[in-house]
């Protein structure tokens, strides 16, 4: 047996020396990033529609208050293909690193901006471009995150570690609610403008963890060998572009469920002349189900690598689309634990079984080499599309009401249920025999 091959045995059944600290500064990170795009989800839900948009009607105001949330993700396609391109070039650590510092910029200076009252129809404008170069930095972070994480961890744990940086979205979402439940007291823009400043403290803190992580041992591998591609894109495109494809698909079930429930939810429950119910109760039930998250979004991740990525993601799609209407109806009645209830089983239960598999099953479906290029791709286009989820919601729901949003609810797990049919199962029990005859032979 070779060097090389003892020591790819040798990673195989441990993963790298620093794979716990790479999974946690990958998920500090992410944690970071999701804090940052979704406080600014809640405050387009809460603040923006008066604070930046000069409309009549809260209707109006809310809509154009989701649209310019929706920006953000239209220009996520961008950062992924940046993103994903330079991480299969120069690596993964380098794209972490800048896509973080731009995420937090960004997000300090919202904190800043002029309302329209001061500055008229500039602070719209303003908003609009900060919120692309948010976009475009989360577009980039996603891949080189779970990536350095995938590609560090021990094969047969790469379900549980890379839904360690994957469970950053709910612990962003608690961070980011926590302190728009604490600051919805101040009566006062500090209101919606704390929550974008204190991004400083962490992105510090973010910066710090992340510039101590090593870089992934698969890529330099594969740069040692010489097998890095001269344009990795291009390469994925030709080769893989079903598969990026099946990924838009599994991705769609995961983030458009996601935004109905966190984005639109929140408007929907607080909103209009007569609300279901107030600001506090919605967000607690966000807290709650987001604290859950953390757990259940690492507990599915692991269940995937004992029974294969593929059922968890079926029973996730299914129960997406069989909760479509009676979310609704549980929340139409007003009673707190209902709405709280509604959150975990939402999010805890039914988004966290698909984004705990996500991680490791996008990644084994693409080579080394173009790895970062395919799985950003896919994940970012998806987010392009369910980043207007909100939007689409909320228009929806004007003629239809609130049995439209859960048409819409069911049709996001309806193109999930069929990406995962399509999809290869990339951790059967084949394959981890394979990797236990890898392990074996050392």
């Amino acid at each position: 047996m070779t060097t090389i091959t003892n020591e790819r045995a040798q990673r195989a059944e441990h993963g790298s020396p620093d794979k716990l600290r790479t999974a946690i500064g990958s998920a500090v990170g992410t944690t970071i990033e999701n804090y940052d795009f979704l406080a600014y989800g809640t405050a387009a839900a809460l603040y923006f529609n008066t604070v930046f948009f000069h409309a009549e009607d809260p209707v109006v105001g809310v809509l154009l208050g989701f649209a310019t949330f929706g920006i953000g993700f239209a220009m996520r396609p961008l950062g992924g293909l940046i993103g994903g391109y330079l991480g299969d070039k120069i690596g993964r650590k380098p794209v972490l690193v800048g896509a973080l510092l731009l995420m937090g910029i960004s997000t300090v200076l919202i904190g800043v901006l002029p309302t329209y009252a001061q500055v008229g129809i500039l602070a719209p404008i303003l908003l609009t471009l900060i919120r692309v170069i948010q976009g475009i930095a989360f577009g980039a972070e996603w891949g080189g995150a779970i990536l350095m994480t995938f590609e560090h961890a021990p094969w047969k744990k790469r379900g549980r570690y890379t839904a360690i940086p994957q469970a950053g979205v709910p612990l962003g979402l608690l961070l980011a609610n926590l302190v728009f439940l604490w600051s919805s007291n101040l009566d006062s823009e500090l209101a919606w403008r704390l929550p974008f400043l204190l991004s400083a403290v962490l992105i510090i803190a973010g910066l710090i963890i992340r510039a101590k992580v090593s870089e992934s041992p698969e890529f330099v591998d594969t740069k040692t060998a010489g097998l890095v591609v001269k344009n990795p894109l291009k390469e994925v495109f030709k080769n893989d572009w079903r598969t990026i494809l099946r990924v838009i698909a599994l991705r769609l079930a995961e983030s458009g469920g996601f935004y109905v429930i966190v984005t639109y939810m929140l408007s929907y429950l607080t909103s209009g002349d007569e609300p279901i119910t107030d600001r506090a109760t919605a967000l607690t039930g966000l807290i709650i189900a987001a604290c859950i998250g953390l757990f259940t979004t690492i507990l599915f991740g692991a269940l995937s690598d004992r029974i294969g990525r593929k059922p968890v993601y079926l029973v996730g799609t299914l129960a997406l689309i069989a909760f479509a209407f009676p979310m609704f109806l549980l929340v139409n009645t007003g009673v707190p634990y209902l709405i709280v209830f509604v959150y975990i089983i939402g999010m805890s239960i039914i988004h966290d079984a698909l984004a705990g598999t996500q991680g490791a099953w996008f990644s084994e479906l693409f080579n080394t080499n173009t790895r970062s290029s395919g799985a950003s791709v896919g994940y970012q286009f998806s987010a392009a599309i369910s980043g207007f989820i909100p939007l689409i919601a909320t228009a929806v729901a004007v003629p239809l009401g609130w049995g439209g949003v859960a048409w819409v609810y069911m049709a996001c797990g309806a193109l999930g249920l069929i990406g995962t049919l399509v999809t290869r199962e990339t951790w059967g029990a084949k394959n981890r025999a394979a990797v236990d005859a890898v392990i074996a032979s050392r």
